[in-house]
């Protein structure tokens, strides 16, 4: 191959960043995935993230978007909101009582 050239594999894809996050659950997206935590790698960012867990758990569709995500203890500013490798996020869906 030429200097310059991209073979078929390569052409027109670009690499794609991802951050591996610790993702806790509470209450009723406990009960949507069926687990307590997971380790996730997903693109860097809460909506990336939002993505990832819907496809791996389909029944969070309907919980995420009523839940408040916590990224190391701060909440998400919203889809944008970067994840740095090794961030802790909890969901929180809204939590009845006093």
């Amino acid at each position: 191959m030429e200097p310059g050239q991209q073979d078929a594999h390569t052409r027109g894809t670009a690499s794609v960043a991802t951050a591996t996050v610790t993702v806790r659950f509470w209450a009723g997206a406990r009960a949507a995935t069926g687990i307590d935590a997971a380790e996730v790698e997903a693109p860097p960012t809460v909506g990336g993230l939002q993505a990832a867990l819907v496809a791996a758990h389909p029944a969070l569709e309907a919980v995420l978007p009523v839940c408040t995500l916590l990224v190391d203890g701060l909440a998400a500013s919203g889809p944008d909101a970067a994840l740095a490798p090794g961030a802790l996020v909890e969901v929180l869906p809204p939590f009845a009582g006093g």
